[in-house]
């Protein structure tokens, strides 16, 4: 079997720990900035927050923390009713 001194075994353990990389912290946009009311009628800011499939992007990809992003997906949703924004690209 793998005896714990082998090559084997200490290069896979070596090169594991080399590809660990430090995950940069996230900040929310709207906490940063003080902005207290998300306006559907800000389109510019909306698409800030949509893919390019016009998809709501999650908050582990923007960094929004879960006030803003359900206030956030309102708006959105709300924009696309009133047809401010795309529901799909064309």
């Amino acid at each position: 079997m793998f005896n714990k001194n082998s090559p084997t075994r200490t290069n896979r353990t070596n090169r594991t720990n080399r590809n660990v990389q430090q995950i940069q912290q996230k900040h929310c946009y709207f906490c940063v900035n003080s902005i207290n009311d998300i306006d559907y009628k800000n389109i510019e800011l909306l698409r800030r927050f949509l893919s390019s499939y016009y998809k709501i992007l999650p908050r582990r990809k923007r960094g929004t923390c879960a006030k803003h992003q359900r206030r956030l997906a309102d708006a959105i949703k709300r924009a696309r009713f009133m047809a401010l924004v795309p529901f799909i690209k064309q």
